[in-house]
């Protein structure tokens, strides 16, 4: 099955359990999200196997994360293991993604390779800007959550964190189109 066939189904994996932990942490506060996070992520990880035949390497670190990080919290009935997940997830990512450059491999490009078609400069910039970016995005989720309320913190973790990807995502387009591999006209 082609990947587009089932593009509505990373989005799901990748956007519901952040939806359905900011509405359960509505209804119900931290300990409730924290239990609906981990339920959905499960869930819809593996509605997106059985849909696609596959896991995306991103979404099964993050559901193996959920459910350490989560299952603390839950344990431990401490919000502070749930706040720090964020952190884990944006540095394991950070570090992956900069280690693969050290080791001449931008990883960006295995993860996203489908969807952009750039030269080789281009991945590696795109991927140390996305490593920079998941690293300043790491220590914004410790001091917000360190400084903050729990409130606050989940409207960052939902809005805030969105927010800035949509923008760093924005921002990167001109990188993208200088090295975007043009296909040959027919």
């Amino acid at each position: 099955m082609k990947d587009t066939q089932h593009s509505w189904v990373k989005h799901l994996v990748d956007w519901g359990p952040l939806v359905a932990f900011f509405i359960a942490f509505k209804m119900g506060g931290i300990m409730q999200a924290t239990v609906v996070l981990i339920a959905v992520t499960g869930v819809l990880t593996s509605l997106g196997y059985v849909l696609t035949r596959r896991i995306q390497p991103m979404p099964l670190v993050t559901l193996v994360i959920v459910c350490i990080f989560g299952g603390l919290t839950i344990w431990l009935q401490d919000e502070t293991f749930i706040k720090m997940k964020p952190t884990i997830i944006l540095t394991l990512f950070a570090v992956v993604l900069i280690g693969g450059l050290m080791i001449g491999k931008p990883l960006l490009k295995f993860l996203m390779g489908s969807a952009l078609e750039l030269d080789d400069a281009g991945w590696r910039k795109l991927t140390l800007r996305f490593g920079l970016f998941f690293l300043a995005t790491a220590a914004l989720n410790e001091i917000i959550w360190r400084t903050q309320s729990t409130d606050l913190w989940v409207n960052f973790k939902v809005f805030g964190i969105l927010g800035l990807n949509l923008v760093f995502m924005a921002t990167q387009i001109p990188l993208v189109m200088r090295h975007q591999i043009k296909q040959p006209s027919e």
